[in-house]
């Protein structure tokens, strides 16, 4: 086996611990580096660097961009909604706080319950695209905008409803196209 492979899952299995501790410190720049498995599993075929043949060690490659692609989304997705917004303050169930303009209340707290829908549906898109169903991100995508229409009422809760779910998704196709050498 390459020691090429064993440095990726080294590196995946720190980036899995970095995600970890960016969402439980909001630290969110932590899962950065979580890029770079996810590049190496990508680039190393076409460079000529065979996957690997063990059974375990794939079957242990692809859990761990699993659990990349699922864990690392929610600080991937805040560091963008920062870096998009210049602010974001998360509510204590996991929403968005925002401020009411029709309202002299404080902040209220949006799309509550983002991170555990977060983990869900990418969970469920790279679950779908490692079954051969593709078309399954559709109706993923679809319960997700339908169960948020009616929290979608203001031009913030939109902006970031938006972001948030193409940067969950888009994550999850990366790690989903790690994995994609893989099962070469």
């Amino acid at each position: 086996m390459s020691w090429w492979w064993i440095a990726v899952l080294a590196l995946l299995v720190l980036s899995i611990v970095a995600a970890l501790v960016a969402t439980r410190t909001a630290q969110y720049w932590f899962i950065a580096p979580g890029a770079l498995p996810i590049i190496a599993a990508i680039v190393l075929p076409v460079v000529g660097e065979p996957a690997p043949a063990s059974p375990v060690f794939t079957i242990g490659l692809a859990a761990g961009f699993v659990a990349l692609a699922t864990l690392g989304g929610s600080p991937v997705v805040a560091l963008v909604l920062q870096l998009a917004t210049r602010t974001v303050r998360l509510g204590t169930h996991g929403g968005i706080l925002v401020a009411d303009v029709d309202s002299p209340a404080p902040d209220r707290e949006i799309l509550r319950g983002g991170t555990t829908i977060g983990y869900v549906e990418r969970f469920a898109l790279i679950g779908s695209l490692i079954a051969g169903q593709p078309g399954a991100i559709a109706i993923v995508v679809a319960i997700k905008g339908l169960g948020r229409f009616s929290e979608l009422e203001n031009a913030s809760a939109r902006e970031r409803f938006i972001i948030g779910t193409l940067v969950s998704l888009a994550w999850a196709g990366c790690c989903a196209a790690a994995i994609a050498p893989l099962a070469g």
